[in-house]
């Protein structure tokens, strides 16, 4: 018997996780996230003081205390979100603990442009809930600067049987909850926009953080020859 999954519309999206917003901290229990792992995925960015960074489907804001510090009072980290009441909430942490260098915005990633080139884009627990997902890391991939990290932290199926066994489970408790795709494989689309990527897995496979570099390669050429036309060239060949 095969499976299949059928994205929802953006609208249906957005109105779900308006209304889902209040949960989010019973749904990492209910689907046993592991302790640590926003942290690990941030500390995967490799961000430094200064820096700027940017969350897709940020939601309430859980990956904030991280991102801020990682990147200092100096740097700045923007939050982008289809979700107004998951926004709400987000504000409201921010307000909370007066971070003033978290930006927030409510947009389609697919169309967001951050207001400064990026050292880091994070997707935590967001890449499958998202029905234009490959549109969304093209668009992240593209802003993202040489050298910089873009990290993916989600759930997945386990490899082996066992995923044969959790499919039909994963797939209607997603329809009725978070509606992330359990079929689809970021890392392998990531490493489609990117060239090599390295992954980690933990919990019996459940959960993993993938990640890849921007490389710099044609940059220091163009740099050399002190050509502006050519630097950009060379960024737009690294963002290919």
């Amino acid at each position: 018997m095969g499976y299949q999954w059928v994205d929802c519309d953006r609208a249906t999206v957005s109105g779900r996780y308006d209304r889902i917003a209040g949960l989010i901290p019973l749904f990492d229990r209910l689907f046993f996230l592991p302790r640590g792992m926003r942290r690990k995925a941030v500390a995967n960015l490799g961000l430094k003081s200064g820096d700027r960074v940017l969350e897709i489907g940020c939601g309430t804001g859980n990956s904030f205390p991280y991102l801020r510090e990682a990147v200092g009072a100096s740097g700045r980290v923007f939050g982008v979100d289809i979700s107004a009441g998951m926004l709400r909430k987000a504000a409201r942490r921010r307000a909370a603990n007066d971070w003033r260098n978290i930006e927030l915005c409510e947009y389609d990633a697919a169309e967001y442009r951050a207001p400064t080139p990026l050292d880091g884009v994070l997707f935590s627990l967001s890449y499958n809930t998202m029905p234009h997902h490959r549109a969304v890391l093209r668009n992240a991939w593209d802003q993202l600067r040489p050298g910089g990290r873009l990290v993916i932290m989600d759930a997945k199926l386990p490899s082996g049987p066992a995923a044969k066994l959790l499919l039909p489970f994963s797939l209607w408790l997603m329809k009725r909850t978070m509606l992330g795709n359990p079929l689809i494989r970021p890392w392998q689309e990531l490493a489609a926009v990117a060239g090599p990527v390295d992954m980690s897995e933990c919990l019996f496979s459940s959960y993993y953080i993938c990640g890849a570099t921007k490389p710099w390669r044609n940059v220091a050429a163009a740099e050399a020859a002190n050509d502006d036309s050519e630097i950009a060239a060379a960024h737009r060949i690294a963002a290919e």
